[in-house]
């Protein structure tokens, strides 16, 4: 079991501006850390599901990015940034057959 430490105390909001804060400081396992459990608490809450996916993604948690990212999407399949990273995450696993449609249906959303 980890240890709580103060940047996962707080109501949501103080805790999603810190784990902005994390994130853009490229603490990212820090930011995944309060992330969780604000996911925990609120799974509809893509905005932080989002975030949650991007940390594991530069920390090198591809599984659990690729995790987040599917429960995204199931939650809203028109999600033009969850679709680029999960194509992304899946070419970064080696798996360029998988990301394929991810990445040409993220491109036909972006309209490029």
């Amino acid at each position: 079991m980890t240890e709580e430490t103060y940047y996962e105390f707080g109501n949501a909001a103080e805790r999603w501006d810190r784990a902005q804060f994390f994130f853009d400081s490229k603490e990212y396992l820090t930011s995944a850390r309060i992330l969780r459990g604000l996911v925990e608490e609120e799974p509809e809450q893509l905005a932080a599901r989002l975030l949650l996916a991007r940390s594991y993604y530069h920390s090198a948690r591809l599984g659990r990015a690729e995790s987040e990212l599917r429960a995204v999407l199931e939650r809203n399949p028109a999600e033009y940034y969850a679709r680029l990273m999960l194509g992304r995450t899946l070419e970064r696993q080696g798996r360029a057959a998988e990301a394929a449609p991810h990445l040409r249906m993220a491109a036909a959303m972006g309209g490029e």
